[in-house]
């Protein structure tokens, strides 16, 4: 049974930004769950249809054929939530992190399912989900934290919270970053640099080190997840 908001496959479509003709081409792919029938037949579909939905163009954006994207849902949950979906979302988008779309101010807020107040924008901007431009309708949006950023707004926390947790972010990422890839250079980079290895294969050496990049950021999501879950489970001091 479909929790939460229902939308018919016209209004799923609009919410996602593709054509009914591309979400029912997924559904006959079996990458789409069918939607729940009610009355006179009418498919109604989900938070979940819809955070699939969004993995699937995420995936496509990334390049990966449509068998490649089966393979990828058939190792997800079978219970798995809009949540945890999101979440997939955007560590896939986080392997391009260029990848911010241009929208307008109405498109944002059919993207998020809500219309959003000035409070909201600054609080999605202070997220990291979306940046500001010239134009104070149009905005730089990050597909993949978008739909995670839009539930944290029904969460009181102060604007200064958000700006403040993403600077420690970005401050512990980056040092993470420089120490892994110092790591990597100097113990297989430098070596196999200097092992004189063919021009043939130097480059596909490059290009082995670039599909490391999707297993290193999903083991740091993964550690993150298990020391934040630890410090939540201590006691308040």
């Amino acid at each position: 049974m479909v929790d939460g908001p229902r939308w018919t496959v016209e209004e799923l479509a609009d919410r996602a930004g593709v054509t009914v003709r591309t979400l029912r081409f997924y559904g006959t792919k079996g990458l789409l769950p069918p939607p729940e029938l009610g009355a006179r037949r009418v498919g109604w579909y989900g938070a979940e249809h819809l955070g699939r939905l969004e993995l699937i163009e995420e995936l496509q954006r990334q390049g990966l054929t449509l068998a490649a994207i089966d393979r990828y849902l058939a190792q997800l949950p079978q219970d798995i939530g809009e949540l945890d979906l999101a979440i997939h979302r955007a560590l896939v988008a986080s392997w391009t992190p260029e990848s911010a779309e241009e929208a307008s101010r109405e498109q944002v807020e059919r993207r998020a399912g809500r219309a959003l107040s000035d409070a909201d924008l600054d609080s999605l901007a202070a997220m990291g989900a979306l940046h500001r431009t010239g134009d104070p309708d149009v905005f730089k949006v990050d597909p993949g934290l978008l739909p995670l950023g839009v539930r944290v707004l029904d969460v009181p926390i102060p604007l200064e919270t958000l700006l403040a947790a993403r600077a420690v972010v970005r401050l512990h990422s980056r040092a993470t970053a420089h120490d892994l890839h110092r790591l990597f250079r100097d113990t297989v980079w430098r070596p196999y640099r200097e092992s004189g290895p063919a021009p043939a294969e130097l480059e596909r050496m490059r290009e082995l080190t670039d599909r490391i990049q999707p297993m290193v950021v999903q083991a740091l999501v993964t550690a993150f997840q298990r020391s934040l879950a630890e410090e939540l489970a201590r006691p308040a001091e």
